[in-house]
């Protein structure tokens, strides 16, 4: 089986989806890519995650055609190719409708730095322009939004995060929907204080040396 540790690190972290509260039913996906072999494994379209077995996940070229697997891919496997194909530090993609991210994705507004964690993404997290699902679209669109950072807001949809592995770009979602719920949650009552510039270049040379989740 091609890539058989990675179609099974997929099985499990589809799992983690639901059990961390990021996703609900089959929503989101989750992919890793062999950048030697230039191959990507992704979760297959519409299972539920805890009948879908390794041999279940799709491994794809980037020219979308499936070299192993019988299911059919995720329908925003678009969303993750583009970052494979254009960034060099990126060999995984974490999507997911976690409930605080999605909301703020709906109101189109970006998560700026209210708390110190959201520098595991950058300075904050952008929103990106609406598109279509399973669009070219929706991952240019997503892409813009990614510059400079490891997680972006999809508008009215949800959350994008991305990793050399697929253990930190599942962190990075977790932890960027625990700052897009604090901001909510600020919101609610009063006006957050966002972190200055220079405390945020602090926190990102900080989380470049302490942040890194071992696999």
């Amino acid at each position: 089986m091609l890539m058989r540790d990675e179609r099974e690190a997929i099985v499990e972290y589809c799992i983690k989806l639901i059990e961390h509260g990021l996703t609900k039913g089959t929503g989101g996906n989750i992919s890793v890519f062999d950048r030697e072999k230039k191959i990507m494994a992704i979760s297959p379209g519409g299972m539920d995650y805890y009948k879908t077995k390794p041999e279940d996940v799709v491994v794809m070229d980037l020219d979308g055609t499936i070299v192993d697997g019988n299911r059919k891919p995720s329908s925003e496997y678009l969303l993750h190719k583009i970052f494979y194909e254009r960034r060099e530090d990126c060999n995984s993609v974490v999507h997911c409708h976690s409930m605080f991210s999605a909301v703020l994705a709906c109101l189109r507004w970006p998560i700026p730095a209210t708390h110190y964690m959201i520098a595991l993404a950058g300075k904050d997290v952008r929103c990106a322009e609406y598109a279509t699902f399973g669009t070219q679209q929706l991952a240019e669109n997503a892409f813009e939004a990614m510059k400079d950072r490891n997680a972006a807001l999809m508008g009215n949809h949800g959350l994008l995060a991305v990793a050399p592995d697929l253990p930190n770009a599942f962190n990075i979602a977790e932890e960027i929907e625990f700052c897009a719920e604090i901001y909510y949650r600020g919101k609610c009552v009063g006006e957050p204080v966002v972190l200055s510039d220079a405390e945020m270049e602090l926190m990102l040379l900080r989380f470049q040396q302490y942040s890194k989740v071992n696999k």
